[in-house]
């Protein structure tokens, strides 16, 4: 289930992120250590978060996810390992938010975009997943809270 969806505008934000492609079996190995590795990188350049951690999928993803792991910044990041600086752009995005634990997310995308092609909408390519409430913050999954995102063409 996810809450009702919204056509917003998204002003640029700078990122710092770490780019993967790993297959979807890898998915529970990486995303823990790529996150902290973001953010101990980040950290080390005295640089705090601008907001909560988000995954952008460079396109829909399949058994193989190919994706970056993302944090936003306030003040651009220097180039460290596997950490790179990069901007979430300005767009036009549909956006909602699904309740629960990471599994039904599948079920919540399905539901986004039935609901996005009902308004007759179209969408460029990538996705993006903010994770606002989590494991990190909650033992309890009926508090997680992700935002799920897309952007819309005119």
């Amino acid at each position: 289930m996810i809450e009702t969806p919204q056509i917003i505008q998204t002003t640029a934000r700078l990122t710092a992120f770490i780019p993967l492609k790993v297959p979807i079996s890898e998915i529970k190995n990486v995303m823990g250590p790529t996150i902290g590795e973001v953010y101990s990188t980040i950290s080390a350049q005295g640089i705090a978060p601008a907001g909560p951690w988000f995954t952008h999928h460079l396109h829909r993803p399949t058994d193989v996810f190919d994706f970056e792991v993302s944090v936003p910044v306030a003040s651009p990041v220097e180039t460290r390992g596997r950490v790179k600086p990069g901007e979430w752009p300005a767009m036009k995005m549909a956006r909602t938010v699904h309740d629960g634990r990471y599994e039904g997310l599948a079920e919540a995308w399905g539901e986004f975009h039935a609901w996005i092609a009902g308004q007759g909408l179209k969408v460029g390519a990538g996705l993006w997943e903010v994770y606002l409430v989590g494991p990190e913050t909650s033992a309890n999954p009926a508090d997680w809270r992700t935002e799920l995102n897309l952007p819309v063409i005119d």
